[in-house]
């Protein structure tokens, strides 16, 4: 088995950007990546390999996350995140954060909360459908299927 500084090293990024897509706020996303790898460390033990490490790890972050939503009784709303950037960024950054990607945001939080963490985990995080129904406990062709259908209510959503 990996050592953890090599496992931190591999799939601290992974982790992350997995958070990010949860919490649309980077600080929380690190700090969870931090509690992610720290527990861990803590239950290494239990991972008999099963599936990849990153799969593990996500699912540890995951819970991390719905026990971060309940302790802070917190619902993360994409558009009060791009409002609060889009106030806070420089003119620079406001151009970069154009209407396109605002439409699509609004269009995201339309789709029902499953179908959402499909489509940010497969575009954002970068995993697999297999990758994607191991985290949220569902089959491959569930999540294929739910990413597929996502995709055509957003081209239908106003």
């Amino acid at each position: 088995m990996q050592d953890m500084e090599q496992i931190y090293t591999q799939y601290f990024e992974t982790v992350n950007k997995y958070l990010f897509c949860l919490t649309h706020n980077n600080d929380i996303s690190e700090e969870l990546t931090q509690e992610t790898f720290y527990k861990a460390v803590k239950k290494i033990d239990t991972y008999k390999g099963g599936c990849k490490m990153s799969v593990w790890l996500c699912q540890i972050a995951k819970n991390l996350w719905y026990d971060y939503c309940k302790k802070n009784k917190r619902v993360i709303s994409v558009k009060e995140e791009l409002l609060e950037s889009y106030l806070s960024d420089t003119t620079e950054e406001k151009v970069i954060l154009n209407d396109e990607k605002v439409s699509l945001f609004r269009k995201l939080q339309k789709l029902d909360e499953k179908t959402r963490e499909v489509i940010y985990l497969r575009i954002t995080g970068e995993l697999s459908f297999k990758e994607i129904g191991i985290i949220l406990n569902k089959t491959e062709n569930w999540a294929r299927v739910t990413f597929y259908r996502g995709k055509n209510q957003l081209k239908e959503v106003d």
